[in-house]
């Protein structure tokens, strides 16, 4: 009989304990992770829990007569769907309906008043140089960054993301760092000396024209004096329709948290020229949390120039305001040329909103405009019949699984039984972690995945048990069957999930919506079942070998070498001598 193999493989051979005991800690530590985290349940998807179901209406913008069409809209779906759904586990579900509207359910649980605002915000960014604003007392900047010469900082210490409204009230004869609005806009239609095309709603424009204004120029300072910035209706028409080529109105906060209104150039840059933006905290000014941006070559340049022509010029010429769907984020001043390539806008940003608008701005603008057509609230009703339904099933297969185990393997079935608590304990609290961190939200598909997986789990018990019996056919003892039966499941087990866990990922990648929840469930599963094999049912079975029930091949151990068809026990045999010769000379 051949001895068990000496140094590292021994060693785990006689110390299962150890497996057992890191296992056994490790569900602790994820069992009370769970209950931390005030998410005792997995997150349930729409067709379980209920949501919101959104209705977005796509509608041409001016200039753009057959925007709407299957590209558009499959690009727009793309987009919404990376918005709200991330890893593609959260459930979220958009999709066409007809020609021009998009669908998109998302489930209970979620942020559905963020999620609104973020998957219908078509983001569109744009740098423009400020030519009349009302005086705030800010002291708004932008500068290269200290840290590097390589680095732009567009550093807005008065205005971040608004959120509420003033009472305060503009005065519609404000003027702009001491110049009247009408002043204003006449210096700013002169080229700049270096021959800088001009920014004003009119070209012919100019100061020694003070007596007449162009019927553009009119316009805009009418739209100016009318806008009431604390109306929010009125903030979110302020500027509609307006070209980006064109000099528009728009208001934005404050750090005193009050709004205030500006007359904006035509755009510099715009939010395709960025190439990556993120939300990151700074740590070395505790400048709190700020949106990190890499502008394309081709942006990088306009960036320059743009900051290049501001800082020729003095106040209010050097300031620029960034636009974000028509609302002033930030408005800092230029003294010099930035071009470096990045920039940063940091404020009064909460991680929330700095998170938020990083998204956006990462995720690209939607190639066309959407309204909200309607909001529906989706009951749970019919899920949960089905859910209902379907943990039926699921329990019906598991009792005929254990049937099969206690019949079959019958000692053998307590540890198969005991493994597959423990798969199914991971399960539930991986789950139950998952939705808060990555936004996994569990829906029929999923538990349906969960239900195949009784099958996966359980079969890699049935390859290492009858390894086992195999062994003790050819006349081993239970220890060293048991030691030799390993090697050889092993590789089974590894291979069958293998397998199982490849072809999971590519439905993952291939699919979408809730078949996503299919695939990511098995995979999950299918991990899970290689550790528990590995950490629990070895060497469970290792030490259960050392018991009497099992060693004496018991009757109702499962391992009984007479039911087995046993071959006589194998003996250790020695090597012949040489023969001696026993004839008389």
């Amino acid at each position: 009989m051949a001895a068990p193999k000496k140094g590292r493989s021994a060693s785990a051979q006689s110390r299962p304990g150890r497996s057992l005991a890191l296992i056994l800690i490790a569900i602790a530590a994820l069992t009370g992770g769970m209950f931390l985290s005030g998410h005792p349940t997995p997150r349930l998807g729409i067709d379980l829990a209920g949501g919101t179901s959104i209705t977005l209406e796509a509608k041409n913008e001016p200039g753009q007569p057959n925007a709407i069409n299957k590209t558009n809209m499959d690009t727009a779906v793309d987009i919404m769907n990376r918005r709200v759904n991330g890893l593609g586990v959260s459930e979220a579900e958009v999709q066409t309906q007809g020609d021009r509207n998009i669908i998109v359910n998302i489930p209970k649980g979620t942020n559905s008043k963020q999620a609104r605002e973020q998957v219908g915000t078509t983001a569109k960014l744009y740098f423009r140089p400020v030519l009349t604003t009302e005086v705030s007392g800010t002291d708004a900047s932008a500068s290269p960054s200290p840290s590097s010469s390589s680095s732009n900082k567009a550093t807005d210490k008065a205005t971040d993301k608004a959120t509420s409204s003033s009472s305060a009230t503009p005065s519609a004869g404000a003027t702009s760092q001491g110049r009247v609005v009408s002043d204003a806009l006449k210096a700013d239609t002169t080229p700049s000396a270096s021959g800088s095309a001009s920014t004003s709603p009119s070209s012919s424009a100019s100061p020694s024209a003070s007596s007449s204004v162009d019927p553009g120029t009119a316009k805009l300072q009418a739209q100016y004096a009318a806008l009431d910035c604390t109306d929010k209706a009125v903030r979110a028409t302020a500027g509609d329709g307006v070209k980006p080529t064109d000099p528009t109105v728009a208001c934005g906060q404050n750090s005193s948290g009050q709004w205030q209104k500006y007359i904006l150039g035509p755009a510099e840059v715009s939010g395709t020229d960025i190439k990556k933006a993120a939300a990151v905290y700074d740590t070395q000014s505790a400048a709190g949390w700020k949106v990190t941006m890499d502008f394309t070559s081709g942006g990088s340049k306009k960036f320059a120039s743009i900051t290049g022509k501001l800082a020729q010029n003095q106040s209010p010429q050097n300031q620029f305001a960034i636009v974000l769907d028509g609302e002033v984020v930030s408005d800092p001043y230029v003294n010099q040329a930035l071009t470096g390539g990045n920039a940063e806008i940091s404020g009064s940003f909460s991680q929330t909103e700095a998170q938020d608008l990083a998204n956006m701005l990462k995720y690209g603008a939607l190639p066309l405009t959407f309204k909200e057509a309607s909001v529906t609230t989706v009951t749970a009703a019919l899920g949960g019949e089905q859910l209902h339904a379907g943990l039926i099933a699921g329990a019906i297969g598991l009792g005929l699984v254990v049937i099969y185990l206690v019949v079959y393997y019958r000692g053998l079935s307590l540890i198969a039984i005991a493994s597959l608590l423990v798969s199914a304990v991971l399960t539930y609290v991986i789950m139950s972690l998952l939705g808060p961190t990555i936004g996994f939200a569990l829906n029929l598909p999923a538990v349906c995945g969960a239900i195949v997986a009784i099958g996966i789990t359980a079969d890699s018990f049935i390859v290492f048990f009858e390894r086992i019996r195999d062994e003790i056919r050819e006349g081993r003892t239970l220890r060293p069957a048991v030691e030799r039966a390993w090697p050889r499941a092993r590789r089974t087990i590894l291979v069958s999930d293998f397998v199982s866990f490849l072809a999971a990922a590519v439905l993952f990648i291939v699919t979408v919506g809730k078949v996503q929840g299919f695939a990511f469930t098995l995979g999950l599963t299918t991990l899970l079942d290689v550790v528990v094999v590995f950490f629990f049912t070895k060497p469970l079975m290792t030490i259960l070998a050392r018991r009497k029930f099992f060693a004496s091949g018991h009757s109702w151990s499962g391992l009984d070498p007479k039911r087995l068809g046993a071959k006589p026990p194998l003996r250790r045999t020695r090597r012949a001598s040489a023969p001696v010769d026993t004839k008389e000379a």
